[in-house]
């Protein structure tokens, strides 16, 4: 032996690891690492002991190098070596809800982008050297240098009957502590308007339960007609009104009588939306109802998105063979939201300070409701948008912009309010384009000269103050229009069915109520239909179902009326 062969150290001992085998393999792999004293400087060789599933342990020797060099091959060609450079980018700057980011070159516009603190934006500038971002929630968790990703996606919100009876906040996640919402199917917020083809014209009523509407300017299903008005006049208890009207068809089986909700409150105080909420589930109405919330605390983009967001929403029934009603609620919020996103992102103001483009903001919200033609599937998307005016001002530039978009407009006066008339509504500036397409042939009946007669009567009545010997015609028409406009006053919370407005309205414009003291048609009003309700359902019955009055209903109509005026006090 030679002398540096019997001085060399003793080996030290196996060191072991833990292998997995390849996943499609049933072979599990032992590792021991051993010095190789053939060679200098020592390296490590790697032996292996190989047992098979079920079988006894193979002979320990050395790994096959052909079956490690396609394991390793296997591996390499799976592995992923695309790299996406260009879907990331860097936010610039950051402030008001706005990122300027730079990087996302492929984005594209309205594409939904994440922030790495978790947050959503929007995509909305596509300059040439960087992205104007607005921010959906609270841009204090942003920093400069955070890092933008794309999701490739437009924004989209969940749409179903799973989301009825649900409040959700803009982009469709649940805000009313329920669970999940369990939707699967979702829906962009921006589609496009269906075209002409698809349309026809609008000719079943969408009844609201409210006299003074349904009578004279009635709303057909797919129509859209804009509730103006100052702040404080009613235009939300009009919109409440017809939701909660809407039990009488829902309870029913009728699928194409039914009309399911969407309420789209924008920018309005939490505690005004959450009293709302409570009032539609105390009328048992929030099971057909879904509540868009995007409060004046939330982000301006999300304030934006809203009515597009509740749109959607909408839309999922009428492009399903169903009806659909909608309330944005309202729009000139949504306008004063855009408008603030659009000067931080420096696009050009134009007149009030609002951009160039808050016409088509509006136009492609409200062309989205439409009646649909039956090889479309027969469905409708009905909108009430409302328009807060100031001090009565209907020539600004958002009220003209939506009247002239919307197929008609329910005028909402201060004065009239503050007179004890409400609902308050202006029936001289008020009109709707559809007119009585929309109305049942009975309420045609009654309301025909209904209309006529309360305009003649506000004109005969501004110079009937100036003089006081006024000729037998001019006094008929001045007590007519005075019992004709309290017949119309309506509680709120208290829609009416279309038979029983018809009862009521019939016995004003048949001039049985002609002599009656003003002061007591309210309290006849009431008594009248209790008295119908109780004693003659059949007639009621007969004048729902027929739809019109026949000349038998008509005689005994009149019957009615006058035996319980002869015994009225």
């Amino acid at each position: 032996m030679k002398k540096n062969e019997a001085e060399a150290p003793p080996p030290p001992p196996p060191r072991s690891f833990a292998y997995i085998g390849h996943p499609l393999s049933k072979t599990s792999w032992s590792l021991q690492v051993v010095e190789d004293k053939s060679h200098s400087p020592v390296r490590d060789v790697i032996r292996a002991s190989c047992s098979g599933s079920g079988q006894k342990p193979a002979q320990t020797g050395w790994i096959c190098t052909a079956e490690v060099s396609s394991i390793l091959e296997e591996k390499i060609l799976g592995a992923d070596t695309s790299a996406d450079l260009e879907e990331t980018g860097r936010v610039l700057s950051i402030g008001d809800g706005i990122a300027r980011v730079y990087g996302l070159r492929n984005v594209q516009a309205e594409e939904m982008v994440e922030f790495s603190s978790g947050l959503k934006g929007m995509s909305l500038n596509l300059e040439p050297d960087n992205v104007g971002v607005v921010v959906f929630g609270n841009d204090k968790l942003i920093k400069e240098g955070d890092i933008v990703k794309r999701t490739g996606a437009i924004v989209d919100v969940p749409v179903g009957e799973e989301l009825l009876g649900r409040v959700v906040d803009a982009l469709g996640n649940a805000i009313d502590g329920k669970g999940p919402l369990g939707s699967s199917i979702r829906r962009r917020v921006g589609l496009k308007a269906p075209g002409i083809i698809p349309r026809i014209s609008v000719k079943e009523p969408m009844q609201t339960g409210i006299k003074a509407v349904d009578s004279l300017v009635p709303i057909g299903r797919g129509q859209r007609e804009l509730i103006i008005g100052d702040r404080q006049t009613g235009k939300t208890a009009i919109a409440i009104d017809t939701i909660i009207n809407q039990r009488r068809f829902n309870e029913g089986k009728d699928e194409k009588k039914k009309l399911y909700c969407i309420y789209v409150a924008i920018g309005q105080k939490r505690s005004t939306v959450a009293q709302l909420v409570k009032r539609l589930t105390d009328a048992d109405a929030m099971k057909y109802t879904i509540v868009v919330s995007a409060t004046a605390s939330d982000a301006a983009p999300l304030q934006y998105l809203a009515p597009y967001s509740g749109c959607s929403m909408g839309e999922f029934f009428r492009d399903n063979g169903k009806h659909g009603l909608i309330i944005y609620d309202d729009l000139s919020k949504q306008a004063v939201a855009y408008r603030q996103m659009s000067l931080l992102l420096r696009r050009p103001p134009g007149r009030e300070a609002y951009p160039g483009d808050v016409f088509y903001l509006h136009s492609r919200l409200l062309e989205r409701a439409a009646k649909m033609h039956d090889n479309f599937g027969g469905g409708s998307l009905t909108a009430l948008p409302v328009i807060e005016t100031q001090a009565g001002d209907v020539s600004a530039y958002i009220p003209t912009n939506v009247i002239s978009i919307t197929d008609g407009q329910i005028f909402l006066e201060t004065e009239l309010f503050y007179k004890g008339i409400r609902p308050a509504i202006n029936v001289g500036l008020s009109v709707s384009r559809v007119g009585s397409a929309a109305q049942t042939k009975a309420m045609k009946q009654v309301a025909g000269t209904m209309k006529l007669e309360l305009a003649q009567y506000r004109e005969v009545a501004a110079f009937a103050q100036f003089g006081s010997d006024l000729d037998a015609a001019t006094q008929q028409l001045l007590n007519r229009g005075v019992r004709l406009t309290e017949l119309l006053k309506q509680g709120q919370y208290c829609p009416m069915a279309i038979e029983e407005q018809v009862t009521v309205i019939y016995a004003g414009v048949r001039g049985h109520l002609d002599k009656m003291d003003p002061s007591k048609i309210t309290r006849f009003e009431k008594a009248f239909l209790g008295h119908v309700l109780s004693q003659h359902q059949d007639l009621l019955t007969t004048i729902r179902t027929d739809g019109m009055i026949s000349p038998t209903a008509d005689a005994k109509l009149k019957e009615i009326v006058l035996t319980f005026l002869s015994s009225f006090e």
